[in-house]
């Protein structure tokens, strides 16, 4: 395969659809891929390494969440290339190849849904599938300028899926698609949510994560300016409002001071209490992902990527300190983020402090350039809210995103959002 002509997305193509509807469906017409996770009947799920798909069958039945956009009448092209076992944003695969991020070549695309992302962005697909553990969607979809969401918690079937983590994953909890186009985006997730028609609701408030924005090294007229210039066109003035989301989140989340770094707390290119909400959610993958795969791991020593297999093998080697806070934490903080978007509300923040690193970056560096946006991912990564990246076009020359959050089951309302505001945005950028 010429990886030129695809971008280096695909682990393997084929056309997969049901037969065809005499009824016009949600998804006739339009194509899609999907990450190499998902269990598709007569087909290996790799997980991104070669010993994982030495050491495991081909699946015998169709992940539900695939089925259904079969069902909707979509057509599936084929799987995508992914970081090894879910478990690096980076989207390098020293197995595969990393896929070409279309917007900016010498770039990484972000992972660990990097081939999907990047089928999406290069136009080879209408739309596709991820997972999002940690940011697998979210960070993509920023780094590839498409659109990236991830559901409120549980609210997808994730069977047929390899698990990263029971908390976190897409698999378990959050699956996630991209698409180019906000419609298609909504009819995606009408499909996958099993979600009827419903009429878009005005926004009770959306609320600028203010210190969030200041981490960011994107000038804010490039970003919550946009925002909030197509929010007073749409809504009114009324509907924004502002917080300092770190200080909200030290208050009302009491759990967090077992996480945080008292050496670090007046830093400027920090959020301390965000940092520790990222050093909670990483904790807790860490050690549920040894107890999903240590023993396949330890037994078969499987050959990985420089920086997945620290990170791994550091991940095998996971105590259980700590783990009720972790979960004392993902409590406290959904209660607080709902307490303060209340009904119909949005919290704005950006879905990544900064550009995407170079692709030849080394991954010790790179661990170090993605600290700080776990401190953002958390938010929704550790409250189980729904998430959508959006595009806002280029800052020298490399893409640039904003991200919603709504809290736990407003799917609908949320996909709803972005559909309506979406061309807007776009005007003001």
């Amino acid at each position: 395969m010429v990886k030129s002509l695809d971008y280096g997305a695909f682990m393997e193509k084929f056309s997969l659809q049901l037969s065809p509807s005499q009824h016009q469906l949600p998804l006739s017409g339009l194509t899609f891929a999907v990450k190499d996770i998902f269990d598709i009947e007569g087909y290996v799920t790799g997980f991104g390494n070669p010993d994982w798909a030495r050491t495991h069958s081909a699946a015998t039945s169709t992940a539900p969440a695939v089925m259904d956009l079969l069902m909707a009448g979509a057509t599936c092209l084929g799987k995508t290339v992914m970081d090894e076992m879910a478990y690096c944003m980076y989207g390098v695969n020293k197995h595969y190849g990393t896929p070409t991020n279309p917007c900016v070549p010498d770039r990484v695309p972000g992972g660990s849904s990097s081939g999907s992302a990047v089928a999406v962005a290069a136009k080879l697909v209408d739309f596709s599938l991820g997972t999002d553990t940690g940011a697998s969607v979210r960070v993509p979809a920023s780094y590839c300028g498409i659109l990236g969401f991830r559901p409120s918690l549980s609210a997808v079937s994730t069977v047929g899926v390899l698990p990263m983590s029971q908390s976190y994953d897409t698999v378990v909890s959050h699956l996630g698609w991209f698409a180019r186009d906000p419609m298609i985006l909504n009819r995606i997730g009408r499909v996958l949510l099993h979600l009827p028609d419903v009429d878009p609701i005005k926004p009770s408030q959306i609320i600028i994560a203010e210190d969030c924005f200041r981490l960011s090294t994107i000038p804010s007229d490039r970003t919550a300016q946009v925002l909030v210039k197509s929010i007073e066109k749409l809504f009114g003035a009324q509907c924004v409002k502002h917080v300092i989301l770190g200080d909200h989140v030290k208050d009302k989340v009491p759990s967090l001071q077992h996480f945080m770094d008292k050496g670090n707390e007046d830093q400027e290119d920090d959020i301390p209490s965000l940092a520790a909400l990222s050093r909670a959610m990483r904790l807790l993958q860490r050690y549920e992902f040894k107890n999903y795969h240590a023993k396949w791991v330890t037994k078969v020593n499987p050959d990985f990527g420089p920086g997945i297999s620290e990170r791994i093998w550091d991940a095998i080697k996971a105590t259980g300190e700590n783990i009720d806070f972790c979960h004392s934490v993902r409590t406290e903080l959904r209660a607080a983020l709902t307490a303060l978007l209340g009904d119909h509300g949005i919290l704005a923040l950006p879905t990544t402090p900064g550009e995407p690193p170079k692709v030849q970056a080394n991954p010790a560096t790179s661990d170090i350039f993605f600290s700080r946006p776990f401190s953002l991912l958390s938010v929704a990564g550790s409250s189980g809210f729904c998430q959508v990246s959006i595009p806002l076009g280029r800052y020298d020359n490399v893409p640039l995103a904003i991200s919603l959050v709504a809290k736990h089951g407003s799917d609908a309302f949320l996909l709803n959002l972005v559909e309506t505001l979406y061309d807007t945005l776009q005007e003001n950028v």
